[in-house]
């Protein structure tokens, strides 16, 4: 659930879609506005940037996948055929799910110094853990994307 979310705070968006690189759907600022319960505290215009980020950061740690599929004949990720066992589109839901996450808990982040009272040092520290869940949410999509498990072990 996202902490943005306040009673009486209109939430417009009025950004024209973020042109993608053409393998990748476009995004809706509208969309992620909506599904992610985001208030009119977000401006648009850190909406998004947050977006832009998120899909600059998204598209670089999926370069490797989609240069893969582009040579084995897919040019978009629509072209690409589904696994029997999943639902059509779950690639497109999951690259939405892993830029949207990544934006918001950029946004997360940055809401956290909201304004300067002792209560913004303690949201902050509320905020971390969504923050971080919203990542681990992105990581997990991308996971999916790769055919990947979740889970990353090191030695220490």
């Amino acid at each position: 659930m996202s902490s943005f979310v306040s009673a009486g705070t209109a939430a417009t968006t009025t950004a024209e879609p973020i042109a993608n690189n053409g393998f990748w759907p476009d995004l809706e600022p509208a969309d992620f506005r909506e599904r992610h319960r985001l208030d009119g505290t977000v401006t648009d215009g850190r909406l998004v940037e947050a977006l832009e980020a998120a899909m600059a950061h998204i598209n670089r740690v999926l370069r490797h996948w989609q240069a893969a599929q582009v040579v084995a004949g897919y040019p978009t990720i629509d072209d690409i055929p589904v696994p029997i066992w999943q639902a059509p589109g779950v690639y497109r839901a999951l690259y939405l799910r892993a830029v949207m996450s990544m934006a918001h808990a950029g946004l997360a982040e940055r809401y956290a110094d909201y304004d300067a009272t002792n209560s913004a040092r303690e949201r902050g520290l509320e905020l971390e853990d969504p923050a971080e869940a919203y990542r681990r949410d992105a990581h997990w999509a991308v996971a999916e994307i790769e055919g990947r498990p979740h889970t990353t072990v090191e030695l220490i």
